[in-house]
């Protein structure tokens, strides 16, 4: 049974299908590892009940019996990001304000893995409405590192970073507004891919104004990821910005994962390609000492699949893009949040982070942020111009190494203070405010066995090229490996 949960979700998936193993077995299998493991962790929340989760799947057995098959994700338990509006099933957002609520629809990406066979068997932890790279909370408690329970997550996906790399989910979703697919997959040594804006649908009740935050998946490898970015992406007409652009593999419920790797279009040859290196922005952020020469030895691997990599400066200013990216934050969590903040009683209910993000937000001036709007606009055009020079440019996915799990967030960073509860995060913006796919892959380990990871960017819309090298960089891991 042990077995089951350490097969990749493309050869579970193909076992399934070909009655080799059972739903009511791999069901089995991740209970016994959820809760052998998810005690001490902490990454799955809201979990169903052991006989409910049995009869649905022996349901899905019954369906293969009868010639229905859903998907690709036929039988597959998931648990979807305790943010993430899941039908039936307790939604909490990590907030008391919420911990009785109960979704009545599902989220686009929640129906479509609903759609491609997912049993839903609970949600994984956030932080407070997911505000912070480190995921604790009033309801659930924290979630722990996967390589040391001792220290951090990251977030705010961390429960699903977790729940993944400790193989109690084959697959996990999760969502990025600063970092929160990036961070945690570094956190973790696994993979997270934030999408392009619009290549995942919003799930959001507004669907002008947000402009930041996406769903996306992570995963243990590039193949399963990419399998799930395929059953999350897809133009839909309720999403105004949603892309129409297709990705090559089309819809996953059209591609069965055998067809994704005999087909090898995630396969490709980078010789010559180029990378551009951002480093610290020319000595704007700090990082904890370590991890910008971790990342920087791990930068050799791209020499070994033949592309070249050299050093950029931002042809912008990373002060501006840190004041435009706080002012779009503010305006958009006093709308998110201000719901709560206007009623004392529900005010002295969020966490001092979320408060002070609200009151920043609600007498912000109409023409502060459409200054910020230009500034970001004017940002948007000098990154694409370094685009005509690079096909892809790369950045530490941290400014830090995983810390203390009770620490709630860093207050200074090699001798540098943080002036908010997010700022040592703000290595990521970039990728978040330009609605570029970034992909974090394991960067290595320090000596003291503390994970670091690289974010690799591409143009709106190369999500495909992003997992593409992501692929090279995961086999040249592999070949370093086996040496």
């Amino acid at each position: 049974m042990d077995s089951i949960t350490h097969l990749d979700a493309v050869t579970l998936s193909r076992f399934i299908r070909s009655k080799h193993i059972s739903c009511v077995e791999v069901m089995q299998s991740y209970l016994q590892q959820i809760h052998r493991l998810n005690p001490t962790y902490n990454a799955i929340v809201s979990l169903r009940p052991d006989d409910e989760l049995l009869s649905e799947a022996a349901k899905h057995d019954q369906m293969l019996a009868e010639g229905r098959y859903l998907g690709w994700m036929h039988g597959m338990p998931q648990a979807p990001k305790d943010v993430t509006l899941t039908r039936g099933l307790r939604t909490t957002f990590g907030s008391p304000l919420l911990q009785n609520f109960v979704p009545d629809i599902d989220a686009p990406v929640v129906a479509r893995m609903r759609a491609a066979g997912s049993i839903f068997i609970g949600k994984t932890n956030v932080p407070e409405f997911a505000l912070g790279s480190q995921t604790y909370n009033p309801v659930f408690g924290p979630t722990r590192n996967a390589l040391n329970p001792s220290l951090t997550a990251g977030g705010s996906s961390g429960g699903a970073a977790v729940a993944l790399a400790l193989k109690m989910l084959p697959v996990a979703d999760g969502s990025d507004m600063m970092g929160s697919l990036r961070n945690p997959a570094a956190f973790n040594n696994v993979y997270g891919l934030r999408p392009s804006h619009g290549r995942v649908p919003s799930g959001s009740p507004d669907l002008f104004c947000q402009q930041l935050a996406t769903d996306g998946p992570m995963a243990r490898n590039i193949t399963d990821l990419a399998m799930l970015l395929l059953t999350q992406a897809g133009h839909d007409g309720y999403d105004p910005f949603s892309r129409r652009d297709c990705l090559p593999a089309g819809p996953a419920g059209h591609v069965h994962p055998d067809e994704l790797v005999s087909r090898g279009i995630l396969e490709q040859d980078f010789e010559g390609t180029r990378i551009g290196w951002l480093g610290d922005l020319d000595g704007h952020l700090p990082f904890e000492p370590g991890v910008l020469e971790l990342c920087e030895e791990s930068l050799s691997t791209f020499d070994t699949l033949g592309a070249t990599v050299q050093s950029m400066k931002p042809p912008f200013s990373p002060a501006q893009l840190w004041d435009t990216w706080l002012t779009w934050r503010h305006y958009l969590l006093a709308g998110t949040l201000g719901v709560h903040h206007a009623d004392p009683k529900r005010r002295s209910q969020l966490k001092p982070e979320a408060v002070w993000e609200v009151e920043q937000g609600l007498n912000m001036p109409a023409s502060q942020l459409f200054s910020a709007s230009l500034t970001r606009s004017a940002i948007y055009r000098k990154v694409m111009h370094m685009f005509e020079s690079v096909e892809f440019l790369v950045l530490p996915a941290a400014q830090v190494f995983p810390f203390d799990v009770d620490i709630h967030w860093p207050k200074e960073i090699n001798g540098r203070a943080m002036d908010t509860y997010h700022r040592w995060m703000e290595v990521t913006i970039l990728a978040t405010l330009m609605g570029c796919p970034a992909l974090s892959v394991p960067a290595g380990l320090n000596p003291q066995g503390l994970p670091a990871g690289l974010q690799i960017l591409g143009k709106p819309g190369a999500d495909w090229q992003v997992l593409q090298l992501g692929r090279a960089w995961e086999k040249a891991l592999e070949k370093s490996a086996r040496q």
